[in-house]
């Protein structure tokens, strides 16, 4: 089969395109055929590699697809050849204690696709039949795969671990990432009044267009002061914070009690914050990774029936994976990056 892999960490240059083995199957997981995969920040870290991290060479990026169902391993059903699909990325290996309570997620022995496991940068990809979902047949591939893995993420961290309510105040910083844009549109759907911080007019733009309530160049003002201004310096209920090296200008924001949700840290993994806020505003940093596939379910049906519109910034062919790396390196894109599959 056709894939996009690399055979050594480093730069996006080392991305090449070219024929890889096609995945063999195991009982109880599917052979899908893909048609889009989608690029997320977690690609880029792991092709870059980071210290204590140790793949068989060459490997597959990503963890973002959709396609049609191709084969069937030992004891898969109900799924049929040729049923359309979207893949829930977060990949429990065993059964414990938190898989058997809805908590897939946070199972002990947990895989991300793409990431410890071959993605979706190619024509086949093996996943476990638990973790498809089936696409209505007029939804687009491609859409299916922008919403996946950032929709999932931002409703488990809003809706479960923030548990946001209709009413409270949201702060949002960055404008047109993928969890960004669907942290936006998720915060309108639950009746949020929602701020944004951007870096640039198009991104502000985008935010706006979404629906943010207000957006704030972060170029030309302080934006925790700001956003502090903006609530009659209360502060917000809760800020969205997945950079990292913002923390403290994030925290300043809150108003007592208030929450930091956070998913990923795109500055880096180490952060420094001042204590005294923490216990003297009483506030809380709440972190998660991916969701239950019940999440994915229910916020990919609000996906599917329109309510929830993915941001499609820019597609490129899935040969062409290197200059797709290097647009979402650069901080260029307004939405999420798409790599269009081609089948033989």
């Amino acid at each position: 089969m056709k894939a996009a892999y690399f055979e050594q960490h480093g730069s996006p240059d080392v991305l090449r395109y070219g024929e890889q083995p096609e995945p063999a199957l195991r009982a109880g997981w599917v052979l899908v055929r893909l048609y889009a995969a989608a690029l997320n920040h977690a690609d880029v870290f792991v092709r870059a590699g980071w210290p204590g991290l140790q793949l068989p060479l060459p490997h597959i990026l990503g963890a973002d697809g959709a396609g049609e169902v191709a084969a069937l391993g030992p004891g898969v059903s109900p799924w049929q050849v040729g049923q359309r699909v979207v893949i829930n990325a977060s990949i429990c290996m065993e059964a414990d204690e938190f898989t058997r309570s809805g908590q897939e997620n946070l199972c002990r022995h947990w895989e991300l696709l793409g990431e410890s496991l071959p993605g979706t940068y190619a024509q086949y990809v093996a996943v476990p039949a638990s973790n498809l979902l089936e696409i209505p047949g007029d939804f687009p591939y491609d859409k299916a795969a922008a919403a996946a893995l950032v929709y999932v993420t931002a409703w488990h961290s809003l809706v479960k671990r923030g548990r946001l309510q209709a009413g409270e105040t949201l702060l949002i910083v960055g404008a047109s990432g993928g969890v960004n844009t669907a942290s936006i549109q998720i915060g309108k759907h639950l009746g949020l009044q929602v701020i944004v911080v951007g870096s640039s007019t198009a991104k502000l733009e985008l935010a706006a267009q979404l629906g943010a309530d207000h957006v704030i160049d972060r170029s030309q003002e302080d934006w925790s002061k700001a956003a502090y201004q903006l609530t009659g310096k209360r502060g917000v209920d809760a800020v969205v914070d997945n950079v990292g090296a913002t923390f403290m200008h994030s925290l300043r924001a809150l108003r007592k009690g208030g929450r930091l949700l956070t998913v990923g840290n795109t500055s880096g993994p180490k952060v420094e914050i001042d204590n005294r806020y923490m216990f003297a505003k009483h506030l809380s940093i709440l972190g998660s990774t991916m969701g239950s596939f019940a999440d994915f379910a229910e916020v990919m049906q609000l996906v599917f029936a329109g309510q929830l519109q993915p941001i499609i910034d820019r597609s490129y062919p899935l040969a062409e994976a290197a200059a797709a790396h290097a647009r979402m390196e650069a901080g260029q894109q307004l939405g999420k990056i798409l790599l269009e599959i081609e089948q033989e």
